[in-house]
């Protein structure tokens, strides 16, 4: 499929999206979610593919949403932004976090509004040194959608959330990751190198294993600790009969380097 909003490419077990609107600092359209949604079908459901790299072309990871092209697809004067939420966003956001592979975010600029939010939805954020996040969203009237008000206080506390949310600064990324917001700062001529070599590696690692990872830690946040060991269990039962554990075992023994399959 030839796309127009995004650009999607693979190799080496790696999927690299890369949100390509530059000229409006990579702002949603109808037409970039709908071409997101084939891209991330493909990374589901092609067993090849072990790791999602998701970046921006140009000067900017993502402005967030246009809104210029909300409200020429509104009914009205007003359009319906819980519609697009739910018709768009939260889709989105779901198949991120319930994608069972790893999902490297490289912030290589400004991440905006639904941007930010999107980056933060990912397993490991990477940002250039350069690069800020701002929840904009108090500016116009409105509340840090697509998992913001899930993420925020998760990743930095209640205090330091409400402020970013509620005054819409600019946070830096090295301040980011002192917050524990991200993984890490890189220096922005590293940004995509240091990104593609984690997804390289990732791709060469227990699949289903780093897929369940994530999901028993999404899930903790709602479990207590009784309901989060009975599912510890069965991830480990369930675990133990994969080619990947019989393989980390095998070349733990025999001294070597596991060879890993994802299976």
């Amino acid at each position: 499929m030839n796309f127009n909003t995004i650009e999607f490419a693979t190799g080496e077990g790696v999927a690299t999206l890369i949100l390509n609107r530059p000229k409006s600092l990579n702002s949603f359209t109808a037409e970039m979610h709908a071409e997101i949604r084939v891209a991330m079908q493909q990374v589901t459901e092609n067993a090849d593919i072990r790791c999602l790299v998701i970046t921006g072309a140009g000067r900017g990871f993502c402005a967030g949403q246009d809104l210029g092209d909300r409200a020429s697809s509104g009914a009205g004067d007003v359009p319906d932004v819980g519609a697009s939420v739910e018709k768009d966003y939260n889709p989105l956001i779901r198949s991120i976090t319930g994608l069972p592979k790893p999902v490297i975010c490289a912030v290589n600029g400004v991440a905006a509004g639904a941007g930010a939010s999107i980056a933060l939805a990912c397993d490991i954020v990477l940002a250039a040194r350069s690069a800020s996040f701002i929840q904009v969203f108090c500016k116009i009237g409105l509340i840090p959608d697509s998992g913001g008000t899930w993420n925020l206080p998760r990743a930095v506390g209640l205090a330091r959330a409400k402020g970013l949310a509620m005054l819409g600064d600019r946070l830096p990324a090295e301040t980011a990751e002192a917050w524990g917001l991200i993984w890490k700062c890189v220096d922005d001529d590293a940004l995509l190198d240091e990104a593609q070599k984690m997804a390289r590696h990732f791709a060469t690692q227990p699949t289903r294993a780093l897929g369940r990872i994530k999901l028993l830690l999404h899930e903790s946040f709602s479990n207590t600790l009784s309901e989060q060991l009975v599912l510890e269990q069965k991830a480990m039962h369930e675990l133990g009969q994969s080619e990947d554990y019989r393989e980390g075992v095998a070349a733990f023994l025999e001294k070597r380097p596991a060879v890993f399959k994802g299976r």
